[in-house]
């Protein structure tokens, strides 16, 4: 299974890990999503594009400066 990795500068609480976790989960194709505060990262399993999965980064609240695979 795919696994890619958002890095999310903006992400500094367990409000936005929520956030962000809630809306990712939304995206069909995502089979898990974790979000590491201290890393500012956003860790994504499945095969839902990468313009998805930024588009839900976006309307929780929060941008996406680059991605991993």
């Amino acid at each position: 299974m795919p696994s890619r990795t958002y890095t999310v500068p903006t992400v500094s609480c367990d409000h936005c890990k929520h956030a962000i976790e809630t809306e990712v989960a939304k995206v069909a194709g995502v089979a898990a999503v974790e979000v590491d505060i201290d890393a500012k990262t956003v860790r994504v399993d499945g095969d839902a594009s990468v313009d998805a999965i930024r588009h839900a980064i976006d309307d929780a609240g929060y941008g996406v400066t680059g991605v991993t695979a």
